[in-house]
């Protein structure tokens, strides 16, 4: 039996992925440069909600096994990488 915190990780990423074979898919058809810069640009928003909440979810179906110490080093990390990935 899959667990239901791990499937529902799954099912965002899967979602995830939907939507940017969609977005490729509707750049295809656009075929002009600026749409597909507005399409690409509008994916920039999902990839880091789709990170935080998976990574929260995860997080909260640990939050009994961890240790504060260790869960408020995984917070860290996380902050880590989304200044990582949203710092200009």
């Amino acid at each position: 039996m899959i667990n239901k915190i791990v499937m529902t990780m799954a099912s965002l990423r899967l979602m995830s992925g939907t939507i940017e074979i969609c977005a490729a898919l509707l750049m295809l058809r656009l075929n002009q440069i600026d749409k597909a810069l507005v399409v690409n640009s509008s994916l920039a928003l999902v990839g880091p909600l789709v990170l935080i909440a998976t990574t929260t979810i995860g997080l909260v179906g640990l939050s009994d096994k961890l240790s504060p110490s260790k869960f408020i080093w995984v917070a860290v990390g996380v902050c880590c990488l989304m200044i990582g990935i949203l710092k200009k």
